[in-house]
């Protein structure tokens, strides 16, 4: 069975096409293709939404042509079509997508059908006008090649990505599981019991992890997105021997429940720098700040994720998300376990899996088609604000 995954929620064109073998796991990667919007956003030192939208139109059909070609599914037609009743269809659904309505036309007038089984596609969380644009795509080519579509929860694909190499049988045994998904806009830890069946533990009261370090980077002075640019001052750092003697709150980390807060760590930031203003054209302040900035929020991280593993007796910690790149962060997590003698299975995906990315809507998509979610191209919906 083939699957072909497609992600816009926010600003990265993803596409990634896998195959099941079989039905017992062990996916295999046919492509994973991603177009990166970063260099346009980042002169805002964030995402705009309309900027973003208008993006996705531009590249869709590029990257899945890509992705297509990648898996060796492209394949020209060998005549041109008569006159295709379908395409009114297509021009109808895509109407606010003129651009990408031009370009899929010429497309689907080129190019036979793939074999490909399934159509997941993100329906939420993300930014709706991103997603409308990636859900309308899906929905085109699922009514014109009539190919199932299946919605996929962004925040369940971070999760299920982890389980890419698995044997489907070995899958049950690491459950019950936690997982941490932290990136730009999510910080949560969710209890895993079951493929389909979470419960969240926790979550952000205000700013996401990432959100945090694109904050702080902003402040630094430092380019969008603020995660690796922080990563990559703090980590020569070399040893604790710190001249400055930085010391950040590390938000909520003795409380009793698996909450976040990171607007504080922001403020104490800037405060900080207001005070040492004198010092922000100092390059070895400006790394014992993001090595201060990086280690206050995997303290916070780790301790609660440690928690609520120890609290429900999971098998398993799962991580995802942009932020679960981070080196420190994984090294950490894997000492901490390693110190405390836990008896807990630590998964985090490849880095280039943590972000948002095609495979992880397609793995996400396989198993919620096993669970017979596959929707009518007409009635799915997308969800800016959608719960597991």
């Amino acid at each position: 069975m083939i699957i072909l995954g497609i992600d816009t929620s926010c600003d990265d064109t993803s596409i990634g096409i896998i195959k099941a073998q079989n039905n017992k796991g062990n996916f295999k990667i046919l492509s994973n293709i991603i177009s990166s919007q970063v260099n346009i956003h980042k002169k805002y030192g964030g995402v705009y939404p309309m900027l973003a939208k208008r993006e996705h139109q531009k590249n869709l059909v590029f990257v899945f042509k890509k992705a297509l070609k990648k898996a060796n599914l492209l394949k020209i037609k060998n005549k041109k079509s008569e006159k295709d009743n379908k395409i009114q269809t297509i021009e109808k659904t895509l109407s606010r997508e003129e651009i990408l309505k031009n370009e899929l036309i010429k497309f689907l007038e080129k190019y036979e059908k793939p074999k490909i089984d399934i159509l997941s596609v993100t329906t939420g969380p993300g930014l709706d006008p991103c997603l409308w644009v990636g859900l309308n795509f899906t929905k085109s080519l699922s009514y014109y090649w009539e190919i199932p579509i299946v919605p996929a929860n962004h925040i369940q694909s971070h999760i299920l990505v982890n389980f890419l190499d698995f044997n489907f049988k070995e899958i049950n045994s690491f459950f019950p599981a936690v997982s941490l998904i932290v990136s730009g806009g999510h910080t949560q830890i969710i209890l895993i019991k079951n493929i389909g069946k979470y419960k969240i533990l926790g979550e952000t009261l205000d700013d996401a992890a990432g959100e945090c370090f694109d904050k702080t980077a902003r402040i630094l002075n430092l380019e969008y997105p603020g995660g690796p640019k922080i990563a990559e001052k703090a980590k020569k750092i070399k040893n604790k021997n710190l001249k400055y003697n930085i010391s950040l709150p590390r938000p909520m980390i003795n409380s009793k429940n698996y909450d976040f807060s990171f607007s504080g760590l922001k403020t104490a930031v800037l405060y900080k720098t207001l005070k040492d203003k004198n010092n922000l054209k100092n390059e070895r302040y400006i790394e014992e700040m993001c090595w201060e900035i990086q280690q206050s929020v995997i303290d916070v991280l780790i301790k609660k994720t440690i928690k609520a593993a120890k609290d429900y007796k999971a098998k398993a910690i799962f991580l995802g998300g942009g932020v679960s790149a981070n080196n420190e962060l994984r090294r950490q997590f894997k000492e901490k376990i390693k110190q405390e003698k836990l008896k807990i299975n630590f998964f985090v995906p490849p880095k280039d899996l943590c972000t948002d990315n095609g495979i992880m809507v397609a793995i996400s998509g396989y198993f919620n088609y096993l669970k017979n979610k596959t929707k009518s191209w007409k009635k799915i919906k997308i969800n800016g604000n959608l719960k597991l």
